[in-house]
């Protein structure tokens, strides 16, 4: 079988489908994975083929006015005030790489196409080629449920209809957005026009199937999906026995007991300063050491540190975490399903988007405090929250529990199993 995998965005979004790629072409298939150019030396490096799509939208989101649609964009309603100044500029770019998605595919001539959301030209490009196409995803927003809201929206307890209604309003919005740009990509690979389109699954047991590379152990399979959209467990890219950490960072883990991590990822702001400050202040007053990843832009630290400490640019989560007393962290879907596998406490401050959900799931879990927005993070709460990370008995046995359950999980070998029953059942009868 011939995969082609379509996946956008950062780093968080292409490495779990590096991992997937990996699995499959050990299982003897073969693999195209189509990705932001600037993850080829990354990409290839696996010993993958790969496509390339234009880098020009994650340039745009990381210039000054896409970091504004960002910076505290927490609900639908923020985003979608800040989205039409940008609507100009970057569709243009949806549409190449949409185009440069069709040229990748034509040229590998897939079996099945799995597609990341940001990728929405997938089931178009597989109509064309006669193929499968298989929606994945990497935070379970898309598949209605009546159980819990969007990971977007706000957890109210008003029943299944507003969480029904959560799901709806997303598909719709996201439809309004893609539904332009896929009609000309329909035109242009020689597909006719179609109706209102079911990529989102707006309608229960119909659209494409759907696979999650998320944990049932972290969150539960709603009852009411169809069969189709399926948990496989988290698509880990293990590094760590390929990594040798700088000496300082090495010297400085041997030097005392197991610090606390503190990140933020890329979620770069005008608040980075004051952030920085505040960790720096939390961990004085605490006392505790800990290692903390100011290279992204995430916060930012004074110029003048203590020996308790240590700066880093980066280091891969499997092997950093493990190592840790604790770790303090954005939310981000790939550093989550990072720190519960560690088995370590861990505090979730949010920024936005489905950070908030993640937070509530960590917290729900018993592996870690309530989640802090970091606009509300202060030199009180993340004191108060340190200490019940590092100091609750009961806190520290349940984010040991999970974490022995996803070690123990194969999430990407429960993706190809699936794949491959997909692909079989879905393929197109063959002419007589």
């Amino acid at each position: 079988m011939n995969v082609m995998i379509l996946t956008y965005g950062s780093r968080g979004d292409v490495q779990p489908y590096v991992a997937l790629a990996r699995g499959l072409r050990a299982a003897g298939h073969g693999v195209t994975v189509a990705a932001p150019a600037r993850f080829r030396t990354f990409i290839e490096g696996h010993g993958l083929d790969f496509g390339a799509l234009s880098d020009a939208m994650l340039d745009l989101l990381a210039a000054p006015e896409g970091r504004a649609l960002i910076e505290g964009s927490d609900s639908p309603v923020r985003i979608a005030a800040k989205l039409p100044n940008l609507l100009s500029r970057i569709g243009p770019m949806q549409e190449a790489l949409l185009l440069d998605s069709w040229e990748i595919a034509r040229k590998s001539r897939p079996d099945v196409v799995l597609y990341h959301p940001k990728t929405f030209g997938g089931p178009h490009i597989a109509e064309r080629l006669g193929c499968p196409a298989i929606l994945t995803l990497l935070v379970p927003y898309l598949v209605p449920t009546g159980e819990v809201p969007n990971t977007i929206f706000p957890d109210l307890p008003l029943g299944s209809g507003y969480n029904l209604l959560t799901y709806y309003t997303v598909g719709m919005l996201m439809g309004l957005w893609s539904t332009w740009y896929e009609m000309g990509l329909r035109r242009h690979i020689g597909l006719p026009f179609q109706g209102p389109i079911n990529r989102w699954r707006l309608l229960p047991g119909q659209g494409v199937p759907a696979i999650h590379a998320v944990s049932a152990h972290v969150v539960p399979r709603p009852a009411d999906w169809s069969p189709d959209a399926t948990m496989s467990g988290y698509w880990f890219l293990d590094s760590a026995a390929d990594w040798t950490p700088p000496p300082a960072l090495a010297a400085f883990l041997e030097a005392g007991p197991p610090p606390v991590y503190i990140g933020f990822g890329s979620m770069a702001g005008e608040g980075a300063a004051r952030l920085g400050q505040v960790v720096a202040d939390a961990l004085a007053r605490t006392g505790l050491r800990a290692v903390v990843a100011s290279g992204w832009g995430g916060l930012r630290l004074p110029e003048a540190l203590p020996a308790t400490i240590m700066p880093v640019t980066e280091a891969p989560h499997d092997w950093l975490f493990p190592r840790m007393s604790a770790v303090v962290h954005h939310g981000g879907a790939g550093t989550t399903a990072a720190a519960l596998r560690s088995g370590r406490p861990n505090l979730v401050v949010p920024f936005f988007g489905d950070q908030p959900f993640w937070g509530r799931r960590v917290n729900k879990l018993g592996a870690g405090p309530v989640p802090i927005p970091q606009g509300e993070l202060t030199t009180d709460n993340l004191t108060a929250a340190l200490r019940e990370l590092t100091q609750v008995p009961e806190i520290q046995a349940k984010a040991e529990a999970i974490g022995q359950k996803l070690r123990a999980e194969d999430g990407v070998g429960n993706a190809i199993r699936v794949i491959e029953a997909l692909a079989q059942s879905r393929r197109p009868p063959s002419p007589t």
